[in-house]
């Protein structure tokens, strides 16, 4: 048995290493090396030995996934979802409806059932984030406008397909789509994920701070495997699979300082369990099937490619985009890839998914992959043609929605922020106490029970509950809303005062509906209302200013270790002002202009672009003056339109290493502010102002009565003009 275990995995890693030689030479993706050489591996290629027991392989495969879906969390935050913005969200729920009842429509027109219909829109509903990178990265798009708004996509993207496989194998498990089954199922997915995110969230980052001089490359890989395998297994006994605890726990960590350390050290067990996934992928290629289905596979490839197109065109359009930056993104979401063998994994584990499925997917996901590098190319041509061709009106009707989408006001931009705050209170919060109450029913009353009989039993069981939910309860009526974005909303808008006081009844309300609840499932909800609404009043009045200034402590210390590895890096914000946007790169050995001040190197003149920060270690030099220098590893934040700053990335990266930048600083970022009454701009001419000098702040921009003006130094700002600057987040609002 170890003998063949051996043989296998040796002969399969001989044969991806001479095939993945080969496909690197002809420039094509190591993903479809790995998969050809399955494919010479297995019994359907007669000409070269086949494996002695496949089953070995399978084993290797299941880690493969669970090593793979780590470190795709590893690339997903929190912080990263909140910075996709709507557009990112709403292109990718578009995509994915659209792609999934596409793959449904197709499966059912090839004569599939419907569970194969449902698992085939899922499968096709996926982009490839490892091949969309490595695309973008060999044809040097990274630093281009759209590529951030894709990589939102996929991230988006890579959540749902966690949520999808838990989906999927409920109405596999139940052979139809019940709503009841399928509402609870997601439920307790969201309970699951929320618990151990926030567990984690707290802990974890905590934990490795603790222990940071400890932590060599070996002691970090052992650790992080194991947390890895741990979740995984926590994961299955909560009635989900090994993959979603991979993920989760690969997620957790991606919030940390060390998440680049941890991807370094990963990196090595992902190529190898990651490339023995992808060859056993390759080993389900049945060249007997794909001649048989060719037909189905042209029709699923080309519905991949015009529906990635399309969908992911339209979304962009819809939420704002500009055309050209719709185009370009939807030109690059056209293939599938490793979500989409997952997924077809899943379906052949759990026995509904037809024996021919998983060899028409592979088919179409290396045509769709081997296809992706010349559609990108292809997009600024098409672009070209269309802007040439497009109906004057219709580029008129489309270049001002962009424009007001990306120029919105300032109080709109607060309420979305406030909103967004409020809601993911109520959810975190929410979730904690009902956690806190479930924990409480299922082991602390049988403890005390079998410790206190009676209706002694019952009120110290209550009052532990009580106690325990109490801080997550006082922290729930607290404001969702900051003083100065209370100020600003009245200010502007003196009915804004009915939403707010509203939201705050509503929370109000949540918490002593938690305390009725507890307390009336020991003593009758007569009782419970009686009792609750009287301890929380008085709670309320004379306890939370007392525990007011800790619980701000406590949420803070959430906040700085949910965004710890973002606090860590200079801004990656990006939006739009015309035609300019923020980008980040990494100073090269071969830089030309390496160790020379900034007045000397004069890129500015040279490629067009404007120096907005330089992250140097733990520190951040926001818009520098003439006189500081750029050296090799200092992460630099340059503006300007997309052309110039990839000519200047060219250089600045010659020879650039990949590291990341620590210290925990604030986002440097391109924003806008509208000048308030209390604004101390107003008045003031750009010159008189020096804002680079006194607040480390750029001008980029200035807005006017729904116009951009030029930036003359004798320029006067004035109440209600919309000034687009790079500065940090603090400094703005003390400008607004």
């Amino acid at each position: 048995m170890i003998e063949s275990l051996i043989t296998d995995l040796a002969y399969i890693m001989v044969l991806g290493t001479i095939v993945t030689l080969l496909f690197k030479r002809i420039k094509q993706p190591v993903v479809l090396g790995y998969i050809v050489a399955g494919f010479l591996a297995s019994p359907n290629f007669e000409p070269l030995p086949s494996l002695a027991n496949a089953d070995n392989i399978d084993f290797w495969a299941e880690i493969g996934i669970v090593v793979l879906l780590f470190t795709l969390g590893l690339e997903f935050s929190f912080k990263k979802l909140m910075s996709c913005g709507g557009s990112a969200i709403v292109t990718a729920m578009i995509v994915i409806i659209g792609m999934m009842s596409t793959g449904f429509c197709i499966g059912h027109l090839l004569g599939f059932s419907n569970i194969n219909s449902i698992f085939l829109g899922g499968m096709i509903s996926m982009q490839s984030t490892t091949i969309i990178l490595k695309a973008l990265s060999d044809l040097g798009l990274r630093h281009r406008l759209f590529a951030p708004r894709v990589f939102g996509v996929l991230i988006v993207e890579d959540l749902f397909a966690v949520l999808l496989m838990v989906i999927l194998s409920s109405v596999a498990v139940n052979n139809s789509v019940q709503g009841s089954e399928l509402l609870l199922s997601v439920a307790k997915l969201i309970f699951f994920l929320v618990v151990w995110f926030v567990v984690g969230t707290y802990i974890l980052p905590t934990f490795l701070n603790a222990v940071r001089r400890y932590l060599n490359d070996e002691t970090l890989l052992v650790l992080s495997m194991g947390l890895c395998l741990g979740m995984a297994v926590t994961a299955v006994y909560c009635g989900f699979s090994l993959a979603l605890g991979a993920f989760v726990m690969g997620s957790i960590l991606a919030g940390t300082s060390y998440a680049e350390r941890i991807e370094h050290v990963v990196g090595p067990v992902k190529n190898l369990f990651g490339a023995v996934f992808f060859i056993s992928v390759g080993m389900m290629v049945n060249p007997t099937v794909i001649i048989e289905y060719w037909r189905p596979i042209l029709l699923l490839s080309g519905a991949v490619i015009v529906g990635g197109l399309f969908f992911g065109t339209s979304g962009m359009l819809l939420t704002g985009q500009p055309l050209k930056i719709a185009l370009q993104s939807g030109f690059t979401l056209t293939q599938i890839g490793e979500f989409s063998f997952i997924i077809a994994t899943l379906g052949t584990s759990l026995g509904v998914l037809d024996s021919s499925m998983y060899p028409i997917i592979v088919a179409v996901s290396v045509i769709t992959t081997f296809t992706t590098p010349y559609f990108i190319k292809f997009a600024d041509p098409t672009y070209g043609f269309v802007a040439r061709n497009l109906p004057k009106r219709w580029q008129f009707l489309i270049d001002r929605y962009s424009t007001s989408a990306a120029t919105e006001s300032e109080s709109k931009r607060v309420w979305q922020a406030v909103m967004r705050r409020y809601t993911w209170r109520i959810l975190l919060y929410g979730i904690l106490l009902t956690a806190i109450t479930l924990i409480s029913r299922l082991y602390i009353d049988p403890l005390l029970g079998t410790l206190i009989s009676g209706v002694w039993g019952r009120i110290i069981s209550c009052i532990v509950t009580i106690g325990m939910m109490s801080p997550f309860l006082l922290a729930l009526t607290y404001h969702s809303s900051r003083r100065s974005e209370r100020q600003l909303l009245i200010q502007n808008n003196a009915r804004a005062e009915v939403p707010l006081v509203v939201m705050a009844l509503f929370r109000l309300l949540l918490c002593t509906g938690f305390v009725v609840y507890v307390i009336g499932s020991y003593f009758g909800f007569s009782i419970g209302i009686t009792i609750g609404v009287a301890l929380f009043t008085l709670a309320f009045i004379f306890v939370s200013r007392r525990v007011h200034h800790r619980l701000v402590r406590l949420e803070s210390r959430f906040l700085d270790n949910l965004n710890e590895r973002e606090l860590r890096r200079s801004g990656s914000k990006n939006n739009l002002v015309s035609n300019m946007h923020l980008a980040f790169g990494t100073v090269g050995y071969d830089c030309p202009f390496v160790g020379d001040r900034l007045c000397i190197s004069n890129v500015g003149r040279k490629f067009g672009v404007n120096i907005a920060s330089i992250q140097r270690g733990g520190a951040v030099i926001p818009v520098p003056g003439g006189n500081q220098r750029l050296f090799p590893g200092d992460v630099v934040g340059v503006i300007g339109t997309e052309d110039d700053i990839s000519r200047f990335m060219a250089r600045l990266e010659q020879g650039a290493e990949s590291s990341a930048a620590e210290g925990k600083t604030e986002d440097v970022r391109l924003t806008s502010i509208t000048l308030s009454p209390s604004s101390p701009l107003p008045g003031k001419t750009l010159q008189e102002a020096d804002l680079r000098n006194e607040r480390h702040a750029l001008v980029v921009a200035l807005q006017r009565g729904g116009a951009f003006i030029s930036l003359a130094p004798a320029e006067a700002f004035r109440e209600g003009d919309v000034v687009w600057l790079v500065a940090q987040p603090s400094v703005a609002r003390d400008l607004a």
